[in-house]
């Protein structure tokens, strides 16, 4: 299993990974921009770390380099995305994967034919998902 744990994400979603992630025996670890620095996922994290620039809130939380960098700098062995923000961004999962971090969701590969729906229904049909 994962040793440390960042989760790409802020507030309930956050938490419920935190929560999940103490039952597993792993430490956790938030980002955060200014804006979110008394948000209540800061706190329940076993470490925080702030991100982007002040008055761009959600620019912050979609910021691949900076998420990469946190998870690097604080020792992570994997990243968590929750939904939303970067949990459908394949470029977030090549670069966990090219860091050497765990990417907790699917390849960047899948990510990517999902975000295209018409590939991913002919993918679908040629492995006779749907007939």
């Amino acid at each position: 299993m994962f040793s440390k744990i960042l989760v790409a994400n802020r507030g309930e979603i956050a938490i419920r990974a935190f929560r999940a992630a103490y039952e597993l025996g792993a430490k956790t670890v938030a980002v955060f921009p200014h804006e979110d620095r008394n948000s209540i996922h800061r706190q329940k994290a076993d470490e925080a770390y702030l991100i982007g620039q002040q008055g761009h809130p959600v620019r912050a939380y979609l910021d691949v380099n900076e998420i990469i960098r946190v998870a690097k700098e604080s020792g992570c062995d994997a990243i968590y995305p929750g939904y939303g923000f970067l949990s459908e961004n394949p470029d977030l999962a090549r670069a966990a994967a090219g860091a050497g971090i765990t990417f907790v969701g699917p390849p960047a590969d899948v990510l990517e034919l999902a975000g295209h729906k018409v590939r991913a229904l002919e993918a679908a049909k040629q492995l006779e998902f749907l007939s």
